[in-house]
């Protein structure tokens, strides 16, 4: 008998299978999103949810999923309480997800609905996560190809967290997981970089990147730089160690620089070359800088830990 002391939210049985997807200021997108993964989730015959994260969005996003709420009693929503970015959006819809496996995905649909069932079949094969690697659409650009791979190219020199160019968002993991996951007090998330240094039983699947259903694209070039900065510094210390590298550098070339003068003194020459002795100083004062600037940025990441700030604040859910 169920406990009448039980809310009905708690009183329901757990899904099987829960598909995230944060939103921003994607109004068009909702009705066709949910539709599109309702029909093709219903296929694989076991209970499921949708649960999509209203980001703070300006427009009419979340009437939207409230409205959507009243068409399909498998979704739910959850607006935040101001916008905290799409790693944070998404962290708030895996912490809300009920499921024994939870899919995350964008919301603009060009991560494909129509491979969630074959996500959910590896996992029934035992594989904790199923991640995906993204061949890119047609439209995409050939600057963000270039970027992506440099950027997912040095993350894993540096971190040592080997991850390919196609990686995203788009992925199942097993309860077990996503509560390891919520778990990890990173400052800068990194989901996807998370997710691989977890290092669960996984396996990697193709597929071919959609179109944009509507609207356009979130992330500028400021938030993609924002985003790749903080991913290196919070899962590698290399440049601090660039750093020290840097630092004996210097100074063997100024000890070079200091013998030379003494070996000129005592030779009775004129030490000349002081415009190049400037230019000299001034180099290792800007070095000087860039390292206290580095230095600075893991002592401001520090202090971000020690307010232990949540990383996303939920401000209401769908009726």
């Amino acid at each position: 008998m169920t406990d009448p002391s039980l809310s009905p939210e708690l009183a329901e049985p757990a899904p099987e299978l829960s598909v995230v997807a944060p939103m921003y200021n994607e109004e068009g997108n909702i009705a066709a999103f949910v539709g599109a993964v309702e029909k093709v989730v219903a296929t694989i015959g076991v209970p499921f949810e949708i649960i999509l994260v209203d980001d703070g969005s300006s427009d009419g996003t979340w009437a939207q999923i409230v409205a959507q709420t009243k068409v399909y009693p498998v979704l739910r929503g959850a607006r935040l309480a101001r916008n905290f970015g799409h790693q944070g959006a998404l962290m708030a819809g895996l912490s809300e997800a009920r499921g024994r496996a939870i899919v995350s995905m964008d919301g603009d649909l060009q991560h494909p609905p129509e491979l969630i069932p074959e996500l959910h079949a590896r996992w029934r094969e035992g594989y904790k996560v199923v991640t995906t690697e993204r061949a890119d659409a047609e439209d995409t650009s050939l600057f963000k190809r270039a970027t992506s791979r440099w950027f997912y190219g040095v993350f894993s020199k540096l971190t040592g967290v080997a991850m390919a160019p196609g990686n995203s968002d788009f992925r199942l993991m097993d309860a077990a997981a996503v509560r390891a996951l919520c778990e990890m007090n990173d400052v800068d998330l990194f989901i996807r970089g998370s997710v691989t240094w977890l290092g669960f039983h996984s396996i990697t699947l193709p597929y071919r990147a959609n179109k944009r259903f509507s609207g356009t694209t979130k992330y500028s070039l400021k938030k993609m730089l924002r985003f790749a900065s903080g991913a290196i510094l919070s899962f590698s210390l290399a440049p601090l160690r660039l750093g020290i590298w840097i630092g004996f550098l210097t100074s063997g070339l100024s000890a070079l620089e200091l013998s030379y003068i003494l070996v000129q003194y005592f030779r009775g020459h004129t030490v000349t070359g002081w415009a190049s002795m400037m230019a000299f100083m001034s180099l290792m004062f800007g070095i000087l800088f860039v390292l206290l600037g580095i230095i600075g940025t893991y002592i401001g990441k520090i202090f971000e830990v020690l307010k232990n700030r949540p990383r996303f604040l939920i401000g209401e859910r769908s009726p």
